[in-house]
């Protein structure tokens, strides 16, 4: 699929300039294996880069005019460098005006280009396309003028993209999809931005996607809830413990001696955040030991983790583990993301696949009349130019 993408893309650039793409560059979505709603409490999460890409066709033009064509969405825009850059109602084109507000912050001199991008990875399922977007037209920008920034510092600086949009997302997107190996998960301090690499051979299972379809309008309240009760939740520990200034320093038995000073909800988000730091840490020793049962059986745990503690799932995504929990076959699902709707990630044993795609799609649509949409994916490389360039 992704060489079908790269060919197109690089045609349509043909097409529309009369010329060949000086760079190309591919840049990744990403999948979160297990870690979930605590970078924002200083605790680890585990990404990895997927096979699911955005391919961008870059060159030079030798004018301070920028042309940025948007295939899939078959729309544009041009944008002269010299002139203030701001937000507009257009919201993809946004995320391009902000890699290139950050670029003119830290004083990278960008002149004028032409770009095209089209993109295999589904919009609004949760495999980070805007940090795809920020990142693979940041890596091809510095490329394009020898710019030398560094791959974290892409990273960064798509963070901040993003957040002059108006989205105040952590790091772990940007990245997963700028660091991401094939075959390797990373391990993510969200405290210092640490990293370091894991295998993942998943042996005899596959990594599939079920996307529930449905997106319900709690997730932005619910969020900003979820931070403000964690955020009192760790002030009551300190208050009692004052060793202890994080989540990640806390054991179960701190939040249980706890309990009857704090609020139930603030009692099931801390005691949901202090073992989730822990599943984290023993799904990367899982990984290492080739222990993929072990695994499954820790996302299982997190996402019940997330229905009855953390209560951000929905009962969509609830029906989708809960069938699959029955399945010999399958050793680990859980839902990925803010929840709410969105995706379930989910290792089933290889051979079994189509039989239980199809199963739960019948099961899905007969239990809530919607389509349930499914992606196999393979764990790939982060953003990098394409080998002909």
């Amino acid at each position: 699929m992704n060489a079908i993408l790269i060919k197109n893309t690089s045609r349509f650039f043909q097409e529309t300039f009369g010329t060949t793409a000086e760079k190309t560059v591919l840049s990744p979505g990403r999948i979160n294996i297990i870690g979930e709603h605590i970078d924002y409490n200083d605790g680890y999460v585990l990404p990895a880069a997927i096979d699911k890409i955005i391919c961008f066709a870059f060159e030079k033009n030798n004018s301070n005019q920028s042309r940025i064509i948007a295939i899939d969405l078959n729309d544009e825009f041009e944008i002269n460098l010299a002139d203030p850059i701001e937000l507009t109602d257009n919201m993809w084109t946004n995320y391009l005006r902000g890699v290139l507000k950050q670029l003119k912050l830290k004083g990278f001199k960008v002149e004028g280009f032409n770009c095209v991008f089209s993109s295999t990875i589904p919009v609004g399922s949760g495999l980070s396309s805007s940090a795809a977007l920020e990142c693979g037209f940041l890596f091809g920008l510095n490329k394009l003028f020898n710019l030398n920034i560094k791959p974290v510092d892409i990273a960064l600086m798509g963070q901040s993209a993003e957040h002059w949009v108006g989205i105040n997302c952590g790091i772990m997107d940007q990245f997963s999809s700028v660091m991401g190996l094939e075959n390797k998960v990373i391990k993510i301090d969200c405290r210092t931005l640490e990293y370091e690499y894991h295998n993942a051979d998943f042996n005899d299972y596959s990594l599939i996607l079920f996307d529930s379809n449905v997106k319900h309008t709690l997730m932005t309240s619910a969020y900003n809830e979820r931070r403000e009760q964690c955020e009192e939740g760790i002030a009551i520990v300190t208050n009692n413990f004052p060793e202890i200034t994080s989540f990640r320093n806390c054991t179960e038995q701190h939040i249980i001696e706890l309990k009857d000073v704090m609020s139930a909800a603030v009692y099931k988000r801390s005691l949901y955040v202090v073992k989730e730091i822990n599943r984290v840490i023993l799904a990367c020793d899982a990984l290492d030991k080739g222990d993929i049962e072990t695994l499954g059986k820790l996302m299982f745990e997190t996402h019940e983790g997330l229905s009855t503690d953390y209560e951000v799932s929905c009962a969509e995504l609830d029906m989708i583990v809960d069938t699959l929990k029955k399945e010999e076959a399958v050793i680990g699902s859980r839902l990925m993301g803010g929840g709410f709707g969105g995706c379930t990630i989910n290792l089933i044993k290889k051979g079994h696949e189509d039989r239980i795609k199809k199963q739960l799609s019948a099961l899905y649509f007969e239990t809530f009349g919607i389509e349930l949409k499914i992606y196999d994916v393979k764990i790939g490389n982060g953003t990098s130019l394409y080998k002909n360039n």
